[in-house]
């Protein structure tokens, strides 16, 4: 099993999460190779939570133009995840 670090990048601080933590829900950037099972784990093993639902999906980057140089953002992979009820990750609080 790969190191959980590896497979969460980032959290995603937006209005939009934001929105999500009164559903208990918190979104990250995540590794593209990684699955729903490996998500679940690493999140559980960084912040002793448990976790009842994982949703995925996959960011296309986006065309990018300096003049008259072209160029993409990076593909991404971003997963939200369902926390039980009563379970926080400490990260998001005070944001």
């Amino acid at each position: 099993m790969r190191n959980p670090r590896d497979i969460l990048k980032k959290p995603i601080v937006s209005e939009r999460s934001m929105d999500l933590l009164e559903q208990n829900k918190y979104s990250f950037y995540v590794d593209p190779n990684a699955n729903k099972i490996e998500i679940k784990h690493a999140v559980q093993e960084l912040f002793n939570v448990s976790v009842t639902d994982v949703n995925t999906m996959n960011l296309k980057g986006k065309t990018k133009r300096m003049g008259r140089y072209v160029g993409r953002t990076a593909n991404r992979k971003k997963a939200i995840v369902t926390l039980k009820d009563g379970d926080k990750i400490e990260i998001f609080e005070g944001m």
